[in-house]
């Protein structure tokens, strides 16, 4: 089994990446194989709803959502983090998770957690924007002791955040516990739901 572990800040080893870390550590003592990907400092492209995707990928190829979207084809889980900008996620990361889940296919009934990194204040509801994609994709939100957050404006403040990196720990622990549970019951011919064609249904007529 293997987590890829997005990085939606513009430092790719910075705070973000600190957290992602500590989750990353907790997962690999738990058997679990992990990936952590830099969705980098270059621009991405947001969404212009053209619905042009085609076999899961978008049709702009000029940033890192594609790459993504490949390596996710073979990933088990997932785990998002962003530095809070302004009480909200990363515009990099908003951008590539609008594109990244748009176009990307078969992330239904694979588990998904987000974590957030910040100064002071703004992480609750930059870790709330966060969810948002899990819940509208059919996908197990993985939780932890506290909410999905650290503190700090360096990597080594973050590591100072006990608190937070216990909470990381246990995120780590907690999504290692329900992929070996899905592993089970895939095992013990329990089947995963079926999902049905999707309604869209327009509130003007």
């Amino acid at each position: 089994m293997k987590v890829l572990l997005i990085n939606g800040s513009p430092k790719a080893k910075g705070c973000t990446f600190t957290a992602l870390t500590e989750v990353a550590a907790a997962l690999e003592k738990e058997g679990i194989a992990t990936e952590i990907f830099h969705v980098g400092v270059k621009p991405i492209r947001g969404c212009m709803a053209c619905q042009k995707c085609d076999d899961g990928k978008c049709i702009y190829n000029d940033d890192t959502v594609n790459i993504a979207l490949e390596k996710a084809k073979e990933a088990d889980a997932f785990v998002f983090g962003s530095p809070v900008h302004y009480a909200g996620a990363s515009g990099h990361i908003t951008s590539f998770l609008d594109r990244f889940f748009y176009a990307g296919e078969g992330f239904e009934n694979k588990p998904g957690a987000a974590i957030v990194s910040c100064r002071r204040g703004g992480a609750a509801s930059a870790f709330d924007q966060l969810n948002k994609y899990f819940s509208i994709s059919s996908m197990p939100v993985v939780s932890s002791q506290y909410w999905n957050m650290v503190h700090g404006t360096t990597p080594e403040e973050v590591r100072q955040d006990l608190e937070g990196m216990q909470t990381m720990r246990t995120l780590g622990k907690n999504m290692a516990w329900l992929l070996k549970c899905i592993q089970a019951g895939r095992e013990a011919g329990v089947p995963l739901p079926r999902q049905e064609p999707r309604e869209r249904t327009n509130f003007i007529r």
